[in-house]
């Protein structure tokens, strides 16, 4: 015997209500329609499951038993059901999202700020670590997207999808922009003066390194900081020239505190990507999420 589920549901409603009628208008169905339901369902269940009354439908004894081995499923069902659209509405849920601490502050914070107030029953984490540590936990499941920097290590279990480009220079405080008046190389910059610049292994210093084996620069820089607010913070004091990413510095640059050091070599964009795990369903809010970001 096959009865579908739309059966049970529907001698649920009938029993939980004690009505056709009011069954038919919870379920936006016919009472016709709910009557044939039943009668099919009694048919091939051999079994009469309502006793019938001018004042309505009560359950038979053998109703009663079918319907407390239903009745659990039937609930369980409604709630799955209940609990979709209330993530599809974006009603409820949570995002788990990866970052440096420097992405977070400077790049997805807007976002988070915009999201929060288009949606705000979805619970937001972020977990600040090194891009290697975050891949990590993006592939054992607790982490649900992640933006980083540019490029990173290929990886076939991932899609990484470009969201934002960025430009590196180096900049120094108005003593430095007085002593360099015109274009300098690479080379003779880090030869003559202290570079300040984030540790190893950020994705930052690390592009900063292929830029130095590229153009065969022996690089060891005078000050070496996690923090890239630190990096910047030296700089303007006048500790050296850092190496910064101008989008991450635009109250610097503008306010004059720092000062864009010219190099006659091209420093080449990068930029940040959002990172997935791929052949994985991406949940509503993190897919949301994602929109915001790329239609900026």
């Amino acid at each position: 015997m096959e009865i579908n589920y739309e059966a049970y549901k529907i001698f649920y409603a009938v029993a939980i209500h004690g009505s056709i009628s009011k069954a038919a208008d919870a379920l936006y169905i016919s009472q016709p329609a709910i009557t044939k339901c039943i009668q099919k369902l009694e048919s091939e269940l051999e079994i009469t499951l309502f006793n019938r009354s001018p004042k309505g439908v009560t359950l038979t004894e053998n109703g009663k038993v079918f319907f407390d081995f239903i009745k659990n499923g039937v609930e369980s069902f409604m709630n799955g059901e209940h609990k979709l659209s209330s993530l599809k509405n974006l009603d409820s849920g949570v995002i788990k999202i990866g970052a440096s601490a420097t992405v977070t502050k400077y790049f997805l914070l807007p976002f988070i700020e915009k999201f929060h107030n288009l949606y705000p029953n979805i619970d937001i984490s972020i977990t600040n670590h090194l891009t290697h540590t975050l891949i990590s936990l993006l592939k054992n499941g607790s982490l649900d997207l992640l933006i980083v920097n540019l490029p990173t290590e290929s990886d076939n279990t991932l899609q990484i999808t470009p969201c934002c480009t960025l430009n590196d220079c180096f900049a120094g405080n108005i003593k430095y922009k007085n002593q360099i008046n015109k274009k300098i190389s690479i080379g003779e910059l880090v030869e003559k003066y202290p570079i300040i610049t984030q540790k190893e292994p950020s994705n930052t210093r690390r592009f900063l390194n292929s830029i130095m084996t590229k153009n065969n620069i022996n690089f060891h820089p005078k000050f070496e900081i996690v923090s890239y607010g630190l990096v910047k913070d030296f700089a303007k004091i006048g500790m050296g020239i850092s190496y910064i990413t101008k989008e991450f510095a635009t109250d610097e640059l503008e306010n004059k505190l720092l000062f864009e050091i010219p190099t006659k070599e091209k420093i080449p964009q990068r930029g940040l990507g959002l990172v997935v795990p791929k052949n994985t369903i991406t949940s509503f809010a993190t897919q949301k999420l994602i929109d915001l970001i790329l239609k900026k």
